[in-house]
C-alpha cells in the first residue's frame, strides 16, 4: 500500500509496516510502499511489536510509524567501517 491509503484507512493510529518499495535521496530514505503488520493505538505497544519482528528477521525493513505523518522521510544513518587514517 501507499502511504496515503495506509493514512485514509487507519487514521490517528500506530502502524507496524513492512517496506516493500523504498528509495534513497539527498540523504533521506523515503518509503514508497508499505505493508501493514499491525496496528495500535499505543507507541509502546508498537514498538514493541516491532522489536518482536526485527529480532525475528532482522534482515527485513521493519518500521512503525503514526499515521499523522505526512511522509514517511527518514534521514539515512551511515554505520560503515573507516579505512585507515
Amino acid at each position: 500500500m501507499r502511504w496515503e491509503e495506509v493514512r485514509e484507512q487507519f487514521p490517528e493510529e500506530w502502524i507496524v509496516c513492512e517496506a516493500l518499495k523504498s528509495h534513497s535521496e539527498d540523504g533521506y530514505w523515503l518509503i514508497d510502499e508499505v505493508a501493514v503488520l499491525d496496528r495500535f493505538e499505543d507507541s509502546s505497544v508498537a514498538m514493541k511489536r516491532y522489536y518482536e519482528l526485527h529480532r525475528a528477521q532482522p534482515y527485513r525493513e521493519y518500521g512503525f510509524f503514526h499515521t499523522s505523518r505526512e511522509t514517511l522521510r527518514l534521514r539515512e544513518k551511515w554505520a560503515g567501517v573507516r579505512g585507515p587514517r
